[in-house]
């Protein structure tokens, strides 16, 4: 982000064995679903009233998702009349966020579209891409000709989230959609993770129970006994032929992150 918002590059540079963690995000929808306007709320906490309909662009944001750092990359895609050329995010984006306005009727019809062309995709490249379904202007209740229900149905139909969102009103929401995203792809990342067998040992007899052994009085305490393994809390190990496939989980490692770091966003009017 240029300094107009206050906001510069990092002068250092991440070291190169150590790089962040990206997640490429796709904005799609009708011309005045209010893409941009999410894009910019999102990336400098601003509401934008005037803006390019024709502009596309990549904007990045280093952000803190759950304590993890990871580099969002959000595109701003301007179709003019539906889904077009879509090759251009629909092999780019890990997410996609399909946004339409809730006092736009025909927003909301054209954002099936982009939901039958993701699937389609998805089952095209057998690669599932999460997708969240957004209906924008919530500031705008009183014009509303989309009920929450239906797009809860839509979003139920193929299978995404969905929320209700206002570019012009609340941050924190905007924010939490986005970095829903990221959870999404974090999620299907693992379950992504091939499995690794754990073989357990072989069973053995056990072995014989201990005798109780007597500790010694010490500084006048009385004297009490135990046993080194008690029959009642022994369980055997299963055999090998027993044995079951276990996914074993690693956690990511915590790093701290510098500030956000913001490209430059060009033909907006910030207010």
């Amino acid at each position: 982000m240029s300094s107009m918002f206050g906001k510069p590059r990092a002068s250092s540079e991440r070291p190169p064995q150590s790089p962040l963690p990206e997640c490429n995000v796709a904005i799609l929808g009708c011309r005045g679903a209010g893409k941009s306007a999410l894009t910019v709320k999102f990336l400098t906490k601003r509401f934008i009233s005037e803006y390019d309909p024709n502009l596309e662009d990549t904007y990045s944001s280093e952000e803190l998702v759950d304590q993890q750092p990871v580099l969002l990359k959000v595109m701003d895609t301007a179709d003019q009349d539906g889904p077009g050329n879509c090759e251009r995010y629909l092999c780019w984006a890990s997410a996609f966020l399909v946004v339409y306005s809730i006092d736009s009727r025909k927003s909301f019809e054209g954002c099936q579209r982009y939901l039958e062309v993701l699937a389609l995709h998805a089952r095209g490249c057998q690669r599932h891409c999460p997708v969240l379904l957004l209906g924008n202007k919530l500031d705008m209740e009183q014009y509303r000709q989309v009920l929450s229900a239906e797009g809860m149905s839509l979003a139920s139909r193929f299978g995404c989230l969905f929320h209700e969102v206002s570019a012009c009103q609340d941050f924190a929401r905007v924010q939490h959609v986005f970095h829903e995203a990221v959870r999404e792809v974090r999620r299907q990342a693992e379950w992504n993770l091939p499995v690794r067998p754990l073989f357990i040992s072989e069973e053995r007899p056990c072995p014989p129970v201990a005798t109780p052994v007597a500790l010694p009085t010490h500084h006048s305490l009385a004297t009490c006994t135990f046993n080194t393994l008690s029959p009642v809390n022994y369980k055997e190990m299963p055999s090998v032929a027993q044995a079951k496939l276990v996914t074993v989980k690693s956690s990511r490692a915590q790093s701290k992150r510098k500030a956000p770091t913001l490209t430059l966003l060009k033909g907006f009017k910030i207010f």
